[in-house]
């Protein structure tokens, strides 16, 4: 290896990320013509084509020998990165990082939106937070990459490979609109199945983990409808007689519209968690991030 061949290996990481020519030249701003001549060199270097046309006519397929250089090439780029523009103070007030926290909307709702609004209060535009979907298959690799500071879930589903602290337990409550015609008490088992019930399912599913629960006890609720996103949830809430299964914190924020109710039945609560890569245990940045985020669950 040269000190030339540098650049080659950025040009590999962003190829190896989009697959496709067209959008890795736009990514890194130079022509696709270029970009062509960097895989040309790069397929000499490794002696290997790396990239290959998809079957499919659309984008690229990476080769064997390219996925096994992914992980540990995308993971000393991110390193590099980080040692040259880091520095080894923070200070919210002039910084000009972006954070990127993946969670899905129910986490956003339960206490990401409190950590931005902290992230915001400092009144510095070029200190940026943004959230996007987890997709829990390749966050490690995302997250080496430097392209996630931190992930929230599920404390029992975080990846081994990452870093990991408990935030907050979540108990789960039912929820209707306010003046629900059944009336404000708790139901009982049999009401509680018998209502209408709405669910969070990206797929269209009528079932979850509450269902799960239920055939242990040998019961069966009436899911009648689905939504991809937990915040639509309040909405259906809102217009319709239907009730939903939700964590209380999430609940709690709408509940100048719906009403909580304990559950007849036992449901663990969700203990929801946030993760880190180790290459980014001592920057500065991550820790200020992980510490508004657990002053948050507390």
């Amino acid at each position: 290896m040269r000190r030339s061949d540098l650049h080659l290996l950025i040009s590999l990481d962003t190829l190896l990320d989009e697959l496709n020519v067209t959008r890795a030249a736009q990514r890194m701003h130079i022509s696709q013509p270029t970009l062509s001549g960097h895989l040309a060199k790069l397929r000499e270097l490794f002696q290997d084509p790396l990239l290959v046309p998809s079957e499919t006519g659309r984008g690229m397929v990476a080769t064997e020998r390219a996925l096994a250089l992914r992980p540990a090439l995308a993971q000393a780029l991110s390193q590099l990165r980080e040692a040259v523009a880091q520095p080894h103070d923070f200070d919210p007030a002039t910084s000009a990082r972006t954070f990127t926290v993946a969670a899905n909307d129910s986490v956003f709702t339960i206490l990401a939106l409190d950590v931005m609004a902290e992230v915001m209060r400092h009144g510095n535009p070029d200190l940026k937070m943004a959230v996007v979907p987890p997709y829990d298959v390749g966050i490690v690799e995302r997250m080496a990459r430097g392209e996630v500071d931190l992930y929230l879930g599920d404390i029992d589903k975080m990846p081994e490979t990452l870093k990991a602290r408990f935030l907050l337990s979540a108990d789960f409550a039912l929820a209707q609109r306010r003046g629900h015609p059944r009336g404000a008490r708790p139901p009982k088992l049999d009401e509680y199945c018998d209502l209408g019930h709405v669910i969070v399912s990206a797929k269209g599913e009528f079932s979850s983990s509450v269902d799960d629960v239920l055939a242990k006890l040998g019961r069966h609720r009436r899911v009648t409808a689905a939504v991809p996103s937990y915040n639509q949830v309040a909405l259906v809430l809102s217009q319709t007689d239907l009730v939903t299964t939700l964590p209380r914190q999430l609940l709690q924020r709408y509940e100048s519209f719906v009403e909580l109710l304990e559950l007849p039945f036992e449901l663990a609560p969700f203990r929801l968690a946030m993760a880190w890569h180790p290459r980014s245990q001592n920057d500065a940045a991550g820790k200020w991030l992980r510490n508004c985020f657990t002053a948050a669950g507390t």
